[in-house]
């Protein structure tokens, strides 16, 4: 099971010190992994358990024009159908990842 943490603020920009802080509180939650995405006042953090794709799925994940960022504790039992039908709509994928069809 992954472990999420978030901060999003007002007052002041997300540190990575206070993300690295919180996300060292659940290392037990996912201990293979762990990522990190910091945009303005919004910082996520996510210790990973890796299931799926264990050497391209690490996260936080973007999509191809990196506009949406993700962190996902869960699975998307279908993925590789609905990635077969993105692809065909144009969109391109940078993982084997679960998550990434989400975004």
């Amino acid at each position: 099971m992954c472990g999420i943490v978030g901060v999003c603020s007002r007052h002041h920009g997300a540190s990575e010190d206070e993300l690295r802080r919180m996300n060292s509180q659940i290392t037990h939650r996912g201990p293979d992994d762990e990522g990190y995405f910091r945009s303005g006042p919004v910082g996520l953090g996510v210790r990973r358990l890796s299931i799926i794709d264990l050497a391209g799925g690490h996260q936080p994940i973007t999509n191809e024009d990196e506009t949406c960022w993700i962190v996902f504790n869960g699975e998307i039992y279908n993925y590789r159908e609905l990635g077969t039908e993105l692809r065909a709509s144009g969109h391109s994928f940078l993982t084997n990842s679960d998550t990434e069809t989400i975004l």
